[in-house]
């Protein structure tokens, strides 16, 4: 018996080792497998086929036994009612890692086998959570996620000779993925809500190690100013960003939660913010800071800043060039061009020395700077 028992084992063994290094070859059928990629905000969309070609039957693909119109029973596998597989081979699948919107309805993240019901004028896209199966031979409705009602487009001029699925139109928050086969287009829209999408990681992110990152929490809240959105919490996060437990105190991070304040309508608490985050704030920082307060058509605060920088910094670059911005920006051009000629001669480079030239040239005229 033992005799027997050790070839037998032996022989299993043998099996399943071949088993597990089959050597690899092209898929069969002659269709090409395929597979694009596409990013909305931070939602990844991912579509995998086999694609079939024309090979032909220009004419007689749409309607006809290569893809059926409606519900057919195929003759094999559980469904008597099979829609189109929209490729070919085993389930075309089409994944999203965030919840979006397919033609204005909402579908959960998820990978989804794709079928198609074809009819002559429309398409019925179906979405189920079955993405395993072999093509639509086990279709089973009561696992549709989703389905959604489009109208095919029959324009494209040259003949598609192998089925793709690409990607057109983007924008910031949505695309369109169409189906192209032979002379016939089948398009739907995707949408994400991308402020929402991205709200909802930096949560989850924020939990974890990337916690312990100040400037993760600076990101996060930054990027809820931006947009102008989640802002109650995005000050948290700025909090977050100045907790002395793993964040600092900078003119940066400490600007960020006064602009928040700002933005949310709190003008008293983002003063007495900034107030805190200039005593932090360098040479650079205070000049960048009065800049920018001319681009918001704020020349007096902008001064005031300025001359700030006079007090604190004295004579150092780019403390003149400031003064003669903030002077010429309140009308005192005279003085505007006394600073500048002071700011020439402390340029550390051709560009600035430049830029300072023209800027004389402009006071002497008697016209004021362009902010």
């Amino acid at each position: 018996m033992k005799q027997l028992f050790l070839p037998v084992i032996f022989l299993f063994s043998i099996a399943a080792l071949f088993a597990q290094s089959s050597v690899i070859l092209p898929a069969g059928g002659g269709n090409l497998k395929n597979s694009t990629f596409q990013q909305i905000g931070i939602t990844d969309i991912a579509i995998v086929w086999n694609a079939p070609g024309v090979k032909g039957r220009e004419g007689k693909i749409w309607g006809t036994p290569v893809v059926h119109y409606g519900f057919q029973n195929l003759g094999f596998g559980t469904s008597k009612e099979c829609p189109w597989r929209a490729g070919a081979n085993e389930n075309t699948t089409i994944s999203f890692s965030t919840e979006v919107s397919v033609e204005g309805k909402t579908l959960p993240a998820g990978k989804y086998g794709f079928h198609i019901a074809v009819y002559p004028d429309s398409c019925t896209l179906i979405f189920s959570k079955n993405n395993t199966a072999w093509g639509s031979f086990f279709y089973n409705p009561e696992e549709d996620a989703l389905r959604v009602t489009v109208h095919q487009k029959k324009d494209i001029p040259q003949s598609r000779e192998w089925l793709a699925y690409e990607f057109s139109d983007q924008t910031e928050n949505s695309a369109t993925v169409a189906l192209v086969w032979e002379h016939w287009r089948i398009p739907f829209k995707v949408s994400v809500d991308v402020n929402k999408t991205v709200v909802q990681s930096l949560r989850r992110e924020l939990q974890g190690d990337k916690g312990f990152v100040y400037e993760n929490w600076f990101a996060a809240a930054q990027f809820c100013l931006q947009q102008n959105y989640n802002l109650e919490e995005a000050l948290t996060w700025a909090d977050n960003a100045i907790n002395p437990f793993f964040g600092v105190e900078t003119f940066t991070t400490i600007s960020l939660k006064s602009q928040i304040q700002e933005k949310m309508g709190r003008t008293a608490d983002a003063e007495a913010t900034m107030k805190k985050a200039l005593d932090k704030a360098s040479v650079l920082e205070l000049h960048q800071y009065g800049r920018q307060l001319l681009g918001q058509k704020k020349p007096e605060k902008a001064m005031e800043v300025f001359q700030l920088n006079n007090k604190r910094n004295g004579d150092a670059w780019p403390v003149h060039v400031g003064l003669m911005r903030g002077y010429s920006a309140t009308g005192d051009l005279k003085k505007a061009l006394e600073h500048a000629k002071t700011a020439l001669t402390q340029a550390p480079d051709d560009i600035n020395r430049k830029n300072l030239e023209t800027a004389i040239k402009t006071l002497t005229e008697g016209k004021a700077l362009a902010q």
